[in-house]
């Protein structure tokens, strides 16, 4: 994978997905295209893996939104075009099989935030900002970010964040249900891969089902969403690791999953 843009490494089954694109990490077109290679390519490699973290390279930034400069040169149809691109590769982050998490320092806003709530999971180091400043541009959040944000926060509170283009602390983004844990300065990294690793070691099967029942049970009534559950949770038992699960249970032995 090349040392530009995005990059990635496997470590004891954790993918690390490092955006470099000093000094802020913008996530330009070609940006954002880099972290969906890298995702496409972790895809093709799901087999090696059980759990990814996103990271930002450099100390100013996880992800910075885009390159405004970008923006004198558009109009209604290629604009579509490009929040229609953005959407998928934010969706390969969002829909990819294992948990992804977000290992945030620095500035995340903008698009940054967007692709941060495509992961499963936030860790905010201490001093991180965070927000969606587009209406200072006289736009939004377009790449997924009104929709996203919320399924974790209440509408009346994101206005305000979006209304106002407002920056805010890690605290406050995790009183708001933005992120899940705040941690000292320079240890959002090995806070995301310490979950990571604790992830990595669960039932794979359980873990990729769960995932996949979460996301879309989100969109669904309550039936509907008990008839998801039921239907994965039961398809789960006539795999080998289940039964391993239960089996070095009962015989107090650490389980061998083999993923299938």
């Amino acid at each position: 994978m090349s040392e530009q843009l995005a990059r990635y490494e496997i470590r004891d089954q954790v993918a690390v997905v490092t955006i470099d694109h000093p000094p802020m990490n913008a996530l330009d077109v070609a940006t954002k295209e880099a972290v969906g290679a890298v995702f496409a390519e972790l895809d093709q490699r799901r087999g090696e893996i059980r759990a990814v973290v996103v990271a930002g390279e450099g100390p100013k930034a996880f992800a910075a939104g885009a390159d405004i400069k970008t923006f004198l040169e558009l109009n209604p149809p290629a604009a579509k075009r490009r929040l229609m691109r953005s959407h998928e590769i934010f969706g390969q982050v969002e829909r990819f099989e294992w948990p992804v998490i977000a290992a945030v320092h620095g500035y995340c806003l903008g698009a940054g935030l967007e692709l941060a709530l495509a992961c499963d999971i936030r860790y905010a180091e201490e001093g991180a900002k965070l927000g969606f400043p587009e209406v200072n541009l006289s736009v939004f959040p377009g790449n997924g970010g009104c929709c996203r944000a919320l399924h974790y926060m209440p509408i009346g509170r994101l206005k305000e964040l979006v209304f106002s283009g407002a920056m805010i602390s890690a605290e406050e983004a995790l009183s708001y249900g933005l992120v899940e844990k705040v941690v000292p300065k320079g240890q959002a990294l090995s806070a995301a891969l310490e979950l990571a690793r604790t992830i990595a070691g669960k039932g794979p099967l359980g873990v990729a089902a769960a995932k996949r029942v979460l996301n879309r049970a989100r969109d669904l009534s309550l039936a509907e969403g008990l008839e998801l559950e039921s239907d994965w949770w039961a398809n789960l038992t006539a795999t080998h690791d289940m039964k391993e699960g239960a089996r070095a249970f009962i015989d107090k032995r650490p389980p061998q999953y083999k993923g299938e």
